[in-house]
């Protein structure tokens, strides 16, 4: 069983399915697992229904007119592929819309969302199977069982695993198909509601169904040749790194490189499952692989840029130390509030922390900290991260600009910097 994810980017339109199709063919004779994420940004276009429904905007129906209007565009173009089960989704979310959300906006926010997934993969199972590429469609909502933690939800491990078995259980003809399509970032609650497993999460969901299937390997098929020591957006020349070891490539998710979930290594750790990160549209390059290499440290320093981050000093009002009892309050509302630290650091007064600037929640969390603590905060920042540093490289990237914050390991170097300047080239 070899377990592959397919991103928004690698089914966003006709010819990107059909160059999936194109790649699935080259594996003939194997078991797949394949799951997929929505189409393009089909996410983000969902985000704007949800949010207008909980606001109760008249938009939402012209904004879920426009999605259905992109799924059935590519679906024509595909030979129809799918078009009546978009047709068919598209209505459920009408009478949602109909209806009045829940009071919980994360809740609200993932029974509409969570239908991107269920979109691209009536589509492209539907298409392969015109294709010739014989498939079942397995609804992930039935097999990923998760608690209703809503935007976030945490995997019921024994239960999923187990329904997972289930559905590929060969013994029964009714459950055996040579490829099965299912969707990522998508589950259900134990009571049976949609949920999402946080952004960018079908990398998490290839994981747990590697993990389930011990899968032989699995394949993130992306729109870069590999994993990259920096991202090409901010840095020329970047190295691709041919091979990671499981611990340098969670560290490297943990501080932010988007190639891959932070969730997804474990899983794979765990069972030593091979993980390689390889392009869809260089499908016979090698990318880069992620495995037991522990004793083969990277060479090639690792940048991680996180732009709009707001570095924020707590301290007690009465210029009392920042103890046990502070910390658990300040630590309470952060978690209240869904807001991640990207960086922290505690003095005997005050304790810092770096986050992405997200105006409204931490206008929310200001309000609530007004009362017992005093609160300073820098915006327009840049948070660096570099994985196997050493002085010329901290210089280059910071290029005279003022550092408001520095931590060092010995592996790891982060940076709280001006984002005004610009890094030198690397």
């Amino acid at each position: 069983m070899k377990v592959f994810k397919f991103g928004g980017a690698s089914v966003k339109d006709s010819p990107s399915v059909r160059n999936m199709a194109k790649i699935l063919s080259r594996f003939e004779g194997d078991r797949l697992c394949v799951i997929i994420s929505a189409m393009g940004k089909t996410t983000n276009a969902l985000e704007k229904v949800a949010d207008a429904w909980i606001k109760s905007d008249i938009h939402a129906i012209g904004l879920l007119n426009e999605v259905e209007a992109y799924h059935l565009a590519i679906s024509y173009e595909l030979d129809g592929a799918g078009a009546e089960q978009i047709k068919s989704i598209v209505q459920g979310i009408r009478m949602l819309l109909q209806s009045a959300p829940p009071d919980l906006y994360d809740a609200a926010y993932d029974l509409i969302v969570s239908n991107g997934e269920l979109m691209s993969t009536a589509i492209v199972s539907d298409f392969l199977n015109l294709s010739g590429i014989t498939n079942q469609l397995l609804d992930v909502r039935r097999v990923l069982i998760t608690d209703d933690s809503y935007r976030n939800a945490r995997i019921y491990w024994q239960e999923s695993i187990a329904k997972i078995k289930a559905a590929f259980d060969e013994s029964n003809p009714g459950h055996f198909a040579p490829v099965t399509i299912t969707q990522g970032f998508i589950g259900s609650s134990a009571n049976g509601h949609p949920v999402t497993l946080g952004r960018e999460g079908s990398d998490f969901s290839a994981a747990i169904f590697a993990y389930a299937l011990d899968a032989t390997q699995m394949i993130i098929w992306k729109d870069v040749p590999g994993v990259l020591n920096a991202d090409p957006r901010y840095f020329s020349n970047t190295v691709l790194l041919d091979k990671i070891s499981y611990r340098d490539a969670v560290e490297l998710a943990y501080f932010g490189a988007s190639v891959i979930h932070p969730k997804t290594i474990q899983p794979l750790q765990n069972k030593s499952i091979p993980l390689y990160v390889k392009s869809f549209e260089q499908p016979d390059e090698n990318g880069t692989l992620i495995h037991n290499f522990d004793n083969q440290p990277l060479k090639t320093p690792c940048y991680i840029v996180k732009q709009n981050q707001v570095l924020i000093s707590i301290s007690a009002t009465d210029f009392s130390f920042i103890a046990e009892d502070g910390l658990h309050t300040i630590f309470g509302l952060l978690s209240n509030l869904g807001i991640h630290i990207n960086l922290m650091q505690n003095s005997a007064i005050s304790f810092s922390i770096c986050t992405d600037d997200n105006e409204d929640k931490l206008n929310r969390l200001f309000r609530a900290l007004s009362g017992d603590f005093r609160v300073k905060y820098n915006r327009g920042l840049e948070l660096i991260t570099i994985r196997y540093y050493n002085k010329k490289t901290i210089d280059a990237i910071v290029n005279k600009r003022e550092i408001y914050l520095e931590q060092k390991s010995r592996l790891t170097v982060q940076l709280v910097v001006d984002a005004a300047g610009k890094p030198a080239k690397q």
